[in-house]
């Protein structure tokens, strides 16, 4: 756990800066994945599919022009993780509505949830007080895993023609994802909850 660093300089305009207007273009994404949703056959599947990885890659490249333009902002690090929980909610609350997801695998559907939402409130905190908690690379192979198997759900049995079993490996892919969000939550815990304690502590004393 590492105390924050000083932000760099944020250059040009904060709310027309390409890294935010990426951010903008996958929050207004994510309705438009829900409409595709509701359209007729495989076309849905493949419609949202499209949206989905379009969203996807917009989150890769917000983040990598941001620092590679130092245009970094406070704007940009509060939208970023709200527009990424937007995206796997909505995806996996429409994947378990259609039965994509069965009720058998709807649990690590939950656990990939909850993790994101007890994780965003220990940031809260730890955002306060100023201390930051690096991002491990498992959890960067738990986040890729996890986009991929939503990918592979979402277009379901329509793929069945271009690779047969997609349905089945997107299941699979989204428990190895659970699994590894169970690892990598309680690391992450283990680590924001050490620093709750002591500040429980010192304040008591």
């Amino acid at each position: 756990m590492n105390h924050a660093s000083p932000k760099k300089q944020t250059r040009g305009p904060v709310l027309t800066s390409l890294p935010n207007l990426l951010t903008y273009a996958r929050i207004v994404m994510v309705p438009a994945m829900v409409a595709a949703f509701y359209l007729d056959g495989h076309l849905a599947n493949w419609v949202t599919f499209g949206i989905f990885v379009a969203a996807a890659i917009t989150d890769y490249f917000d983040g990598y022009f941001a620092r590679a333009w130092e245009q970094t902002s406070n704007l940009g690090r509060m939208l970023d993780p709200i527009a990424d929980k937007l995206l796997v909610s909505a995806a996996l609350f429409m994947l378990v509505a259609n039965g994509t997801i069965g009720w058998g695998s709807v649990i690590a559907g939950i656990i990939i949830l909850s993790r994101e939402i007890l994780v965003s409130g220990l940031r809260e905190f730890l955002a306060e007080v100023r201390v930051s908690v690096p991002v491990t690379q498992l959890a960067k192979w738990k986040t890729a895993i996890q986009m991929v198997a939503i990918g592979f759900l979402l277009v379901g049995n329509a793929g069945d023609n271009v690779l047969p079993g997609t349905l089945d490996i997107g299941i699979w892919l989204l428990w190895i994802a659970a699994l590894l969000t169970l690892y990598t939550g309680y690391d992450y815990f283990r680590s924001g909850l050490r620093h709750v304690i002591k500040d429980d502590e010192d304040a008591a004393n």
